[in-house]
């Protein structure tokens, strides 16, 4: 059985999705699966994925029976791992080599079923590979550990670097949202008892814009976070109120890094 189940939604990603799926079959730690869903891409991203998966067996890539979002696309390939681990990476995002070997000696080192890493941010137009990858000063950093009411006033984990212990929680699926279904995960998690940890060191980078850009699609996550907070969580509305302004505060301090 593979150690790393890597989930990976796809959806007309084919100019970055070569760059993000060697990044993980680079990775020095090559006891991995790679479950990649394509959501009804209307490029090319299926051919490139079987291409993929006819030079190496650990690409195991299915296409959703009709297009159902990221959500349901990371859970179609959640449901079909076989590792002790499930991880996240989306497809125009890359892992830096070293990234599962140093994540795993992490988590055996704790008792947190949940653990993240710090993270680079790239410009949208990074052609480069992973391992062509040279660090830079945008990082966005991990807190060493984060519990159910940390989470609540803010989401610290990046979905490109979380990885879950499959053997401690079970297999987890993300709640049917359209938006915010990696942080209402993180969540659910946290609000049956586990906490999380942070790795210090950056690991992943994620494609983003120029540094003190706020994107519009940023600035539309307000309602995600409100529905998140008053319909999943339950939370009473001066408390929704709270995490919503630290919800936004994260926003614009990340954008400018």
């Amino acid at each position: 059985m593979p150690l790393v189940s890597v989930v990976m939604p796809v959806y007309n990603s084919a100019a970055t999705l070569g760059a993000a799926v060697r990044s993980v079959l680079t990775q020095t730690h090559a006891d991995v699966e790679l479950l990649v869903t394509d959501d009804q891409s209307s490029d090319s991203s299926m051919d490139l994925l079987m291409e993929f998966a006819a030079q190496d067996e650990r690409v195991v890539p299915m296409t959703a029976p009709e297009r159902g979002g990221a959500g349901r696309a990371r859970n179609l390939a959640i449901e079909r791992a076989r590792g002790d681990y499930v991880a996240f990476l989306d497809s125009d995002d890359l892992w830096l080599p070293e990234k599962t070997e140093k994540q795993l000696a992490f988590a055996a080192e704790g008792d947190a079923p949940l653990t993240f890493t710090s993270y680079f941010k790239m410009d949208a137009d990074y052609a480069g590979e992973s391992a062509d990858w040279v660090p830079n000063e945008r990082v966005i950093r991990a807190r060493g550990h984060v519990d159910y009411r940390a989470m609540l006033g803010r989401d610290y984990i990046g979905a490109l670097t979380a990885m879950y212990d499959r053997k401690a929680l079970g297999t987890r699926l993300m709640p049917e949202m359209r938006k915010r279904q990696d942080y209402a995960l993180w969540l659910s998690i946290m609000r049956d008892g586990a906490d999380a940890r942070g790795l210090a060191e950056p690991l992943a980078v994620y494609r983003a814009g120029q540094a003190g850009s706020l994107s519009s699609n940023k600035l539309s996550l307000v309602k995600y976070n409100w529905s998140l907070y008053r319909e999943h969580e339950h939370l009473a509305v001066p408390q929704a109120m709270r995490a919503l302004a630290g919800a936004v505060w994260q926003s614009l301090r990340n954008s400018r890094i």
